[in-house]
Order: structure tokens, then sequence, then C-alpha cells
């Protein structure tokens, strides 16, 4: 149910953009097999665990968005966030999991390794600090489209938001690849690139067009 202030405007279909996403996830996962298998097939277990988790927190999120627009169930808020936690925090503990099996195979020595763990870990627990201060994991989540008064609350630009648009798929992802580096983990790291990709496509697949029709004075953003 929409507010009368922001109402949803052609709302997309539930295979809207979903004909690239399938693609370039096809593309994705035949490179990610070449390059498991030029690793050495390295914890296949806990590899294909890691990059499995990722690929079912987003087909359930585009599911779950997609029908709950279109008013095809009746899931509540409460029900899906903490599906969508649950899956979250699978990631990171998959992916830590993998690193752990798999470390020190990328090789670097002590200083470089550091250093990069730390380049990457500020921004990105920056960005997850400026996501629960200014933005709410509920609403980080797609609260939007559940309840209204998501959809009439102002753009952010706090916090990392004041340095761009989606601070959470540009920065807060770079946790993923600051663990794949903690652990010296040449497997990890391809599973935080294979990550960090996969969400840009769901932006530009389902986030985006769910947002032009949730936000149609504002379609262009990119933090909703």
């Amino acid at each position: 149910m929409a507010s009368e202030s922001n109402p949803i405007s052609q709302v997309p279909s539930l295979w809207t953009g979903q004909v690239f996403h399938f693609l370039a996830l096809s593309a994705l996962l035949l490179l990610t097999g070449f390059a498991w298998q030029a690793m050495g097939a390295p914890s296949p277990i806990a590899f294909w665990i890691a990059i499995a988790v990722p690929i079912a927190h987003q087909l359930f999120v585009w599911m779950t968005w997609r029908t709950q627009l279109q008013r095809r169930h009746n899931m509540s808020f409460s029900v899906y966030l903490p599906i969508f936690m649950s899956f979250l925090a699978g990631r990171a503990l998959s992916l830590i999991a993998l690193g752990w099996f798999d470390r020190e195979s990328l090789k670097l020595s002590a200083s470089p390794q550091i250093v990069l763990t730390a380049l990457l870990a500020i921004p990105s627990l920056y960005a997850m600090y400026s996501v629960v201060r200014y933005f709410g994991f509920a609403r980080a989540a797609g609260g939007d489209h559940f309840d209204p008064r998501y959809r009439d609350m102002p753009l952010v630009k706090d916090g990392i938001f004041k340095f761009t648009s989606n601070g959470m798929y540009a920065y807060a992802f770079m946790t993923f690849w600051a663990i794949a580096i903690a652990f010296n983990s040449l497997a990890a790291l391809w599973v935080a690139a294979f990550s960090h990709v996969y969400i840009w496509i769901h932006f530009h697949c389902t986030e985006k067009p769910d947002m032009a029709a949730l936000y149609p004075t504002r379609a262009s953003s990119a933090t909703e």
C-alpha cells in the first residue's frame, strides 16, 4: 500500500531486468568455475557455499521485493528482515570459513597484508556506521517495499552518503575484500570480487527498476 504523497508508479513485472541478471550471473559463474580450477580447486565445499549464499540472498530479495510490489504475497516485514539479515550474516560467515581453510594462499607478506586490510576496512566500517547511524538497517534492507513511511523519508546526505549516493554497495562491500586479505586467501578474494560484482548486477537489474516505481520523482537516486 503506497502513501498518498509518494504513490507507486508502473510496478515492474517479476521479470523486469532479469534476462540480463541471469545472463550476467551465468557468465560470472562460468568465469568463477575457470578461476577456481586455475587456483587448484581449493576447499570445494567452502568455496561453493561462499558463492551460493550471495546468489540465494539476492534471488530471495528479487522474488520478495517484486512479489511484494505486485501484492502477490503477504509476507510481513518482520518475517522478511530476519531472513534478509541471516543471509547477510551467512555471506560474511561463509567467506570467513573459506578464508580460514584457504589462508595464506595469496602469499602476501605481512606488511602489505596489514596495509591493504586497513585500507579496505576503514571505508567499509565507516560506510556500515553511516548506514546504521543515518540510514537504518530496515530501510537499507528494502523496508520501502513494505512500508510507505520509508518512501516519504528524505534522501540521506550524511556520513558516507556525503561522498556517494550508494555508500552501501560502493564501500560497505569492501568488508568482504578486507576479510579475504586478512586471511591472505586467494579463493576468498575471488568470492569477495564475485559478491561485489553481483551486488551491482542486483542494483541495475532489480533495485533500479523498483526505485523508478517507488520514487518516480527521483528515479535516478541510488540511496533509497
